[in-house]
């Protein structure tokens, strides 16, 4: 891009083209007059436009320019050499970044005036309103973006006068526009629909009916090439097509959207509670990790419910405040009890999924190879490979601003774990824009690998004893005040409830939580008794919950509960649960007493819009390595099994030809709406996994039989085969039955599987 440079003897001349270091600028937007008044590259080379009308445009914004600190300005009209077909297409695709990137934009109003008396009286007010409303610059189609793209806009009237910016006159502007109020923030667009710009240019003008379309480039981050022969139909048709293809990868590439698992956790813990992480940012390490630039990677450690998650949830608020540069801000937490996401191609998946909802254009460096793969791009057995190349290539991409990532819950990554610690340590030590901020348990392995990083900055929780405790001190007076206000306690009741929280939390966020959700549904008069009843220490205090489940006449079915929830893949819902484990009678299908029957398992379990999950990582731990025995007294092979035939029982009762009765398939599966009620309800977890928790047996005991000819492995790919591929289709999980089947293949009997395959073909 080329400058304007104001000289100290007024002089104004053209920079070379630039293309790296460039420097601050301001920019102007405004309507254009007639051709011969306005200044050309041409007359700027030569210096024959100072006699021109439009100069005093460029005069206006070198001067403003000068006055605001800026040595540099933009105009439209004499920075671009319109003349070079390569220099016009590539500045119609760069021109939103350049605006979105202007240190000022100055929008001179040609036809608007300042206002004769003071602002305060009112018909000069309504004067001045009509006036503004009125003005040319809101009926031309180049000025949508100039309005949309800079965080920091400026409005001058005819005489140079200042009359606000878009933040004190956006309530005018959104009623002239019609533009969200939201969108007129200078924030990221990636929230609304692709629709909406085209009806924000609505009746817009623009000089050539093509530029209809390619002025809204840069509000959907498309870059497109330019032909000013092919008319509006036809730029609008191959913008659509891009738009498709692009929304079509970025669809597959979704496997979570990390802002709603955030959304989530903040929401099943109760909220996210300032006073509990604001800490971190006066800390010695978090300084040095932000002000400094060597300082990358920030891994942040400590042992289970220390409170990491939720001072994650408090770093990426912060992280997410508008600032004057634009910051891209990717996240991601990592959960081990959801296959969904506990693995290192699904951490890649998030992270990219947030990259291109902020930036589209960056879903190029997917668009080709996806464009040949599909969707097995993300899930095939190089996807890792292929996915990483991608991630290295955006943050190598020019127009990247500075990038902040998070990953929470290293530990919780289950498989591809070294492959991931791999990544973060070469791109912290590489990328000069990507600054990580990771956090796991005190695990030796993770810190052998994080070692690795050069420019590595370490914060333990531990070592940090004093704030931690101050913040879990808050969550204790916040939790206590929630049970004294809804057991109406006294002063006396609050304070010895407290105070015993205090004495024995040893700065522990779960413990608290955990002794307070116990403690509930227990009367005023008797909770200073059983708040001493429990033990300090996260492991304690799950035998306790243990001990009691034991004791208690629902303990078969308590324990049934938690052996399935221990063992699934992923988190189940209310319909899945009731497929594999035996509720009393009419239980079934009344989610009330299913939730009572949830509440009864402890405090392990929590449940939220009908799914059950554990309240932490740290609760599967202990029942999976510390109470194996009670948990699986047959072996944890044993439930893979039952999982197993109970998912072949579900799914040959419910699958059947059309099950969502369709009539007429042929059409996109992400248009396909779910019926409510859903017939594949009991049976989604069941369709995806069954083959997994067959490969979990003891294949030489409780499977065996199941493997061969005339087993019931064999019964049900005879019967439903089809049936369960039209269910893997709807539920988005059709690629899933190629890994499947492979993985199954050398398991079963050798003539059942010629025979399979024959019938098949």
């Amino acid at each position: 891009m080329r400058l304007l440079h104001c000289s100290s003897l007024g002089d104004v001349t053209l920079t070379d083209d630039l293309r790296d270091n460039i420097p601050a600028y301001a920019i102007l937007s405004h309507t254009w007059g007639k051709d011969d008044e306005e200044v050309t590259f041409r007359d700027m080379e030569s210096g024959s436009g100072r006699g021109k009308k439009g100069y005093e445009k460029i005069k206006f914004c070198g001067e403003q320019a000068a006055r605001d600190g800026l040595q540099y300005f933009w105009v439209d009209t004499c920075c671009i050499n319109k003349a070079n077909h390569a220099e016009l297409q590539h500045a119609i695709n760069s021109m939103f970044r350049w605006y979105r990137n202007a240190a000022k934009c100055y929008v001179y109003l040609s036809d608007v005036s300042s206002p004769s008396v003071e602002i305060f009286d009112e018909l000069a007010q309504l004067s001045w309103d009509s006036g503004l409303s009125q003005s040319r610059w809101f009926t031309r189609g180049w000025t949508l973006q100039e309005l949309l793209a800079p965080r920091s806009v400026q409005f001058f009237s005819y005489e140079g006068m200042l009359l606000g910016d878009k933040t004190s006159l956006q309530r005018a502007i959104h009623r002239i526009t019609g533009i969200p109020e939201l969108a007129l923030q200078g924030g990221h667009l990636f929230q609304y629909d692709a629709d909406e710009p085209f009806q924000w240019m609505g009746r817009r003008q623009t000089g050539c009916p093509e530029d209809k379309v390619y002025a809204l480039l840069g509000i959907l981050d498309v870059t497109l090439s330019i032909d000013y022969n092919e008319g509006e139909t036809k730029a609008r048709e191959r913008l659509r097509k891009v738009l498709d293809k692009r929304n079509e990868c970025i669809r597959d590439l979704h496997s979570t959207d990390p802002r709603i698992d955030k959304r989530r956790i903040e929401d099943s813990k109760g909220g996210l509670l300032e006073d509990a992480y604001r800490w971190i940012f006066d800390s010695r390490e978090f300084k040095t990790w932000s002000n400094i630039q060597q300082s990358q990677l920030l891994w942040i450690r400590g042992e289970p419910g220390k409170g990491k998650t939720m001072l994650l949830c408090g770093i990426i608020n912060e992280l997410s405040k508008p600032t004057a540069n634009t910051t891209l801000l990717s996240y991601f937490f990592c959960h081990a009890t959801d296959a969904r996401i506990n693995n290192a191609i699904a951490v890649l998946r998030g992270l990219l999924y947030m990259f291109v909802q902020q930036q589209p254009s960056l879903a190029s460096h997917l668009q080709k190879k996806y464009d040949l793969a599909g969707r097995a791009l993300f899930e095939d057995t190089n996807a890792w490979v292929a996915l990483s190349e991608i991630f290295n290539n955006i943050l190598q991409d020019p127009s990247l601003s500075n990038t902040y990532l998070v990953v929470d819950a290293l530990d919780e990554c289950v498989t591809g774990l070294p492959e991931l610690l791999s990544l973060i340590v070469q791109t912290s030590s590489t990328s000069s824009r990507a600054k990580w901020i990771v956090s796991s348990r005190n695990w030796p392995s993770i810190e052998r690998d994080l070692d690795y990083a050069t420019r590595r900055v370490r914060l333990s929780l531990e070592l940090n004893e004093t704030s931690v405790s101050a913040a879990v001190a808050s969550y204790i007076r916040l939790k206590v005040d929630m049970l004294a206000k809804k057991a109406k306690y006294d002063d006396n009741t609050r304070d010895a409830v407290q105070h015993h929280l205090l004495s024995n939390a040893s700065g522990t966020f779960l413990w608290v939580a955990l002794v307070c959700q116990e403690l509930r549904d227990v009367s005023a008069w008797e909770v200073e008794d059983r708040v001493k009843e429990f033990p300090p220490g996260l492991d304690t205090l799950y035998w306790r919950m243990l001990d009691q489940i034991w004791s208690s006449r629902h303990a078969k079915l308590c324990s049934n509960i938690l052996a399935i929830v221990s063992v699934v893949r992923r988190p189940i819902t209310l319909d899945e649960l009731t497929c594999f484990v035996e509720m009393p009678t009419r239980v079934s299908g009344n989610d009330k007493a299913l939730a009572e029957i949830i509440a009864l398992c402890g405090s392990f379990l929590t449940l939220r819009e009908r799914t059950i999950a554990f309240v932490h990582q740290s609760a599967k731990d202990f029942l999976v390595q510390k109470a194996y025995d009670e948990i699986y007294p047959s072996k944890i092979e044993h439930v893979h099994y039952m999982i197993f035939s109970k998912s072949l029982q579900v799914m040959s009762q419910t699958l059947r030809r059309d099950i969502y009765d369709l009539t007429a398939p042929g059409f996109p599966i992400h248009q396909v709406k779910r019926p409510n009620p859903d017939p594949l309800s009991s049976a989604r977890y069941s369709c995806i996994y069954w083959v997994d928790h067959l490969l979990s047996c003891d294949l030489s005991a409780n499977a065996a039989h199941d493997l061969h000819n005339g087993g019931s492995v064999h019964k049900f790919l005879l019967r439903s085969y089809l049936y369960w591929l039209e269910a893997l289709s709807l539920i988005g999980e059709l690629s899933a039955v190629i890994l499947m089947m492979t993985s199954l293949q050398p398991r079963l009997d050798v003539s059942f599987n010629l025979y399979y395959y024959h019938k098949c073909l």
